[in-house]
């Protein structure tokens, strides 16, 4: 079904479909742990059905799975995105740093426009958990020997527009689509011996979900191997 379409964006939903195919897989021994811990990180990170789809090729599942969630013509979930795209709402519009820093993190509101100014100073910009106030979000860095790190989480389309000046201005997350309902951020400005980039990562509650996945994962394995190690040596009886 996908391999007509390996380009199209995945959806939330697709990622947690191959990591559970993923968990049935270390479960039943048919993947590593230390192969099952590249996979699931490389699952959550994977922006198109083409990316998944090569996680679990050679997994027998694979070629029984139905069709990915978000191509179900049937399904009618609202986007993950709805709840946080908050119309109509100010939000956050600034960020200074003077030789010194500033950070805008956790669950705060962006403003549809965004300034961000640092002289000899950093920035730190976490969208992992923000809420925004429109579905385009424009962020103007102007920057003098000082930096800006803008994170964004998977799904988020990232445009820039800026310039560097014996410093530094992009991305390798420019121009990549976003996922169907997520905002836009448009980052647009100057830096001049200083920088500003974007890196895509996932959210601390998704982060510590999946450790604490893969520490579940690796007990269920050890007690498993244990199992099987009794199994091959049965234990004497009393008497």
């Amino acid at each position: 079904m996908t391999e007509d379409l390996p380009e199209l964006r995945a959806s939330d939903a697709d990622r947690e479909r191959v990591s559970e195919i993923l968990r049935d897989a270390v479960a039943e021994g048919r993947l590593a742990m230390e192969e099952f811990d590249e996979r699931l990180d490389a699952a959550y990170k994977a922006r198109t059905y083409g990316e998944l789809e090569r996680l679990t090729a050679d997994l027998p599942v694979a070629a029984t799975a139905p069709a990915p969630l978000s191509l179900r013509k049937e399904s009618t979930a609202p986007t993950p995105w709805a709840e946080r795209i908050v119309d109509g709402t100010e939000g956050s519009s600034a960020g200074l740093a003077c030789m010194g820093g500033f950070q805008r993190k956790g669950r705060w509101t962006i403003g549809r426009r965004f300034t961000a100014a640092c002289l000899m100073g950093g920035g730190e910009i976490d969208l992992r958990e923000a809420r925004f106030a429109g579905p385009e979000i424009v962020i103007s860095c102007w920057v003098l020997m000082g930096g800006v790190n803008i994170m964004v989480p998977p799904g988020v389309e990232v445009e820039m527009r800026g310039l560097g000046l014996m410093g530094g201005f992009g991305s390798r997350e420019d121009g990549v689509p976003g996922e169907p309902g997520a905002p836009r951020v448009i980052i647009k400005g100057l830096a001049m011996m200083g920088g500003v980039g974007v890196e895509r990562k996932l959210p601390r509650a998704e982060r510590r979900r999946m450790k604490e996945e893969q520490r579940r994962l690796k007990e269920e394995q050890r007690r498993m191997k244990e199992e099987r190690r009794l199994d091959g040596h049965p234990r004497k009886e009393l008497g």
